[in-house]
């Protein structure tokens, strides 16, 4: 009968993992890091608006639910005013 336990001679030896070498880094082109800004520029047009209605849509839940006032949530969107300044 089987007791569970795994016998060390049982064992598949496993190989040690080496680090993945990787490619020396190759200086960017003014071209490649300009097509790289406009990408993420148009990424961030994209995600912005829908990223603003769920805000929104929270705001109007937390409002609904009375969880917090609109002076509340004022006084929430000056202080994060203040910390990006």
């Amino acid at each position: 009968m089987a007791t569970g336990r795994i016998d060390s001679r049982n064992r598949v030896p496993r190989r040690p993992v080496g680090r993945t070498k990787k490619a020396p880094a190759v200086p960017r082109t003014d071209a490649a890091l300009s097509r790289r800004l406009q990408d993420l520029t148009e990424r961030i047009d994209i995600v912005l608006p829908e990223v603003t209605a769920r805000v929104a849509a929270l705001e109007h839940l937390l409002l609904e639910l009375k969880v917090c006032t609109m002076a509340d949530l004022r006084r929430a969107r000056e202080f994060v005013r203040l910390q990006e300044a």
